[in-house]
């Protein structure tokens, strides 16, 4: 039924890539659903000479690698697009399986990821340098002088669960397209959407041999890949604790960190607020709330506060939770048992310091459902804190330069938004929101894969996005011909 991945039994078995040698190991752990409990993986354990070893092939196999003509590259990844586009719902069903995203979801996930390498494809024909006139300045004089773009050898890939598929090819689709190794530890909630993704690249007729390796693990193989001498980059999405780990091990690398965020959004009183409504009750529980840009904090002028709040409230209670392989579901479980009580937690100490619950808040078959947090002040920890959680906060404020500060008291700066039918506010709200990226009248959960994409503060470091990731992973070459 689906080609490469046709045997579904055994497609739960998960292996390790030493390059483009594939392994399987003793010691391995069942993965189950969040869903509904069933093995849906069977991951090996990997340890640090894994880790090890999948740098030393990647070591090895760098100056090859580098050599490989860009056509061939780019066969390579059209390749890929060809098998993802084949296989499309062999990949949706296992992204579904391993972390309970609804199916019309994972298949907008797979869609996004195929589109991710073809704007890398076309990304990488832009990769270029420019000449340098060396005779700017007295001191020169005239020479033919230019700097182009070397990859940088290998290139280390840490990935999260919430987008394993798609952020994963952010990742390696860049590295690889610019002519490095790549090992990628992929998410342990999610290993075999990654090792079904990782197969279609090394199966490919165009592979570059050794290029890619794929090892499983936490800690310790994570702290093995990123404190190596080996890999130049370290390129890693997930949280602030490890994300701040990450930056203490590397050493004189580059690091990409893309990390948590607090995503607010400021509703003006004269906005559309049917539209707000709707779309914050899209941004707050798509994926369940487990994305880096969820929409946590709405700041409502105190003139439309009730009105939209009772909008919103609507709005949540439209939307169909349960099993993620029904079509119609809007949003399915959370990661897992941990996950789930710290989003009771949440509303729990939400409520103990005066909030109210207005949409929400109970759980329903082991599910926890969009919430929606009325009353909410600057104290409570709901506000100041990364949810990762279907939980969305109200806020009246009496004017835009309030929202404005309440929304940048944060320690976090990834992306934020504005519903307004006013101009200048508009552009005020441009100049003065502290973060990575800002949305007019839609959520600051919008993302296009083809944008720049990450934070300030401590959202991370650098940026994702085909075009920047490919700066990311190559270094500039200068030269001079005298």
């Amino acid at each position: 039924m689906f080609g490469l991945f046709e045997d579904k039994e055994e497609n739960n078995i998960v292996k390790v890539f030493f390059g483009s040698t594939e392994e399987s190991k003793e010691e391995r752990v069942e993965l189950k659903s969040p869903f509904d409990d069933r093995v849906v993986s069977v991951v090996p354990l990997c340890d640090a000479e894994d880790a090890k070893r999948a740098l030393q092939i990647a070591e090895a196999a760098k100056k090859a690698t580098g050599k490989i003509p860009l056509f061939q590259r780019i066969q390579w990844l059209e390749d890929v697009v060809h098998t993802l586009t084949e296989e499309k719902e062999a990949f949706a069903l296992t992204l579904t399986d391993e972390v309970g995203k609804p199916i019309l979801f994972s298949r907008i996930e797979v869609d996004r990821c195929i589109e991710t390498i073809k704007i890398t494809i076309s990304e990488l024909a832009n990769l270029h340098g420019e000449t340098i006139p060396t005779d700017l300045m007295p001191s020169g004089k005239q020479t033919i002088s230019f700097f182009r773009r070397d990859p940088v050898g290998v290139v280390v890939c840490i990935t999260p669960f919430n987008f394993p598929l798609n952020l994963v090819a952010h990742k390696i689709a860049p590295a690889l397209g610019a002519g490095n190794c790549v090992v990628l530890k992929p998410t342990p909630e999610a290993p075999r959407t990654a090792y079904m993704l990782a197969k279609a690249f090394i199966d490919s007729e165009y592979a570059t041999k050794d290029a890619l390796s794929v090892i499983y693990g936490d800690a310790e193989v994570g702290s093995t890949l990123v404190q190596s001498a080996i890999p130049r980059v370290v390129s890693f999405t997930g949280s602030v604790p490890v994300g701040n780990i990450i930056a203490k091990q590397a050493g004189i690398k580059k690091v990409s960190l893309e990390l948590g965020g607090n995503a607010a959004t400021y509703i003006d009183q004269g906005s559309d607020l049917s539209l707000a409504a709707r779309r914050c009750a899209f941004g707050a529980f798509y994926n369940s709330g487990q994305v880096c840009i969820s929409l946590q904090r709405i700041y409502v002028h105190e003139g439309a506060y009730e009105a939209f709040a009772e909008l919103i409230a609507a709005e949540t209670i439209k939307l169909k939770t349960g099993s993620p392989y029904e079509e119609d579901t809007f949003m399915g479980p959370l990661i897992n048992d941990d996950a789930r009580q710290r989003a009771r937690t949440w509303v729990a100490s939400a409520k103990n310091e005066g909030a109210r619950v207005i949409a929400g808040g109970e759980e329903v078959d082991e599910i926890f459902p969009p919430t929606v947090m009325g009353d909410v002040t600057d104290e409570m920890k709901i506000i100041c804190e990364e949810v990762f959680a279907p939980v969305v906060s109200l806020v009246a404020v009496d004017s835009y330069e309030t929202a404005i500060e309440k929304m940048n008291d944060s320690p976090f700066g990834l992306q934020f938004s504005i519903f307004t039918n006013d101009l200048g506010m508009t552009q005020r709200f441009i100049d003065d929101a502290q973060c990575g990226g800002v949305v007019i009248n839609d959520i600051p959960t919008l993302r296009f894969d083809v944008q720049p994409y990450g934070g300030s503060k401590l959202s991370g470091v650098g940026r994702e996005g085909p075009k920047w990731a490919l700066e990311e992973f190559t270094e500039i070459k200068s030269i001079v011909i005298c």
